[in-house]
C-alpha cells in the first residue's frame, strides 16, 4: 500500500513538473515596498529582496549618450562664466567673467552624456517574470505611471 501511495505521489509530481516545463516563464505583479534595501511585495503572497531580483534598464538609473540641440533658459544678472585660456606666451590664464549686464541664453549641442532616472520608488507597481524553476525574478517594467 505504501508503494502505491508513493507511486501516486510521484505521478502527481511528474504531472506538475510537465505542466511547469511547458510554461517557460511565469508572470507576476508586485509593488515596491522599500528602495534601500529593495523589496517587492508580489501579489500579496511573498516579499522578494534584492538577491532575488534582476533589474532591467526600464527600472534603473543609467548613463547614456544622446544627441542634443538645446537652448538654455534665459540667465539673469549675476550669472558668470569660468574662463580658461592660453596666453600668447603659452601660459595658462584662468578666471571668471563679471556679471553680464544683459540676460542671455546658451546653446548646448552635440553628443552629451545624460542620466536617465528610471530607478524604482516605493509604491511603484511592477511586472515581474520568474525564471523557470528558479528563485530569481526579472523586474521587467512599471505598470502604468508612477505610484
Amino acid at each position: 500500500m505504501a508503494d502505491a501511495v508513493r507511486l501516486l505521489s510521484e505521478i502527481k509530481r511528474a504531472a506538475v513538473d510537465a505542466v511547469e516545463a511547458s510554461k517557460p516563464v511565469n508572470v507576476y505583479f508586485g509593488e515596491v515596498k522599500t528602495v534601500k534595501p529593495l523589496t517587492i511585495n508580489v501579489e500579496q503572497k511573498m516579499i522578494l529582496n534584492e538577491s532575488q531580483l534582476i533589474l532591467t534598464r526600464n527600472v534603473t538609473n543609467f548613463l547614456t549618450m544622446a544627441m542634443v540641440n538645446w537652448e538654455s533658459e534665459e540667465e539673469a544678472d549675476g550669472h558668470f562664466h569660468e574662463v580658461s585660456l592660453s596666453g600668447l606666451d603659452g601660459e595658462a590664464v584662468e578666471g571668471r567673467t563679471e556679471a553680464p549686464s544683459k540676460k542671455h541664453t546658451h546653446m548646448v549641442a552635440g553628443q552629451k552624456q545624460i542620466m536617465i532616472q528610471n530607478g524604482l520608488e516605493a509604491g511603484d507597481r511592477v511586472i515581474l517574470l520568474r525564471q523557470q524553476e528558479g528563485q530569481k525574478f526579472i523586474v521587467l517594467d512599471r505598470i502604468g505611471g508612477r505610484g
